[in-house]
């Protein structure tokens, strides 16, 4: 069954917002045109596509929680990925990391993975917290 998570997050000067509809299952046979983020851990994306950068980021946010979805599920998860919507005014793309990473913990009750947003009151830009891993889509282990 599907389940729509609603990642809101508000500065003084600004927010981020966007709304992420998906559903998971066992990994029964491979999705077409699904992606691999950890071992048995699967990702497909909605049926109307999405930009490029936001896949990217939701499977980041996946892969910061992969340890232990794939401890929880030894025979393998896919996460279908049915709508990712946002206000182009309250969006960058690594929200979609965000988002992910909140719909995987409401859905699974899993700890922390230290993905946090805040804003710099002076700049009044968004930073983002990768939790351990400082750089993402770069080659370093942490």
């Amino acid at each position: 069954m599907s389940r729509v998570f609603k990642f809101r997050f508000h500065g003084k000067m600004a927010g981020l917002a966007a709304n992420l509809t998906a559903e998971a299952g066992p990994l029964e046979t491979l999705p077409k045109g699904a992606m691999q983020v950890h071992r048995k851990v699967w990702v497909s994306l909605p049926d109307s596509g999405l930009h490029w950068k936001d896949a990217a980021w939701l499977a980041f946010g996946v892969s910061a929680n992969a340890r232990e979805l794939d401890a929880l599920f030894p025979q393998g998860l896919h996460i279908k990925v049915l709508s990712l919507e946002f206000p182009l005014s309250d969006y960058r793309a690594e929200v979609a990391a965000c988002t992910m990473d909140g719909w995987l913990h409401e859905e699974f009750e899993l700890s922390s993975s230290g993905i946090t947003a805040s804003f710099d009151p002076v700049s009044g830009r968004a930073y983002f917290n990768w939790g351990e891993t400082p750089e993402p889509f770069s080659d370093q282990m942490t």
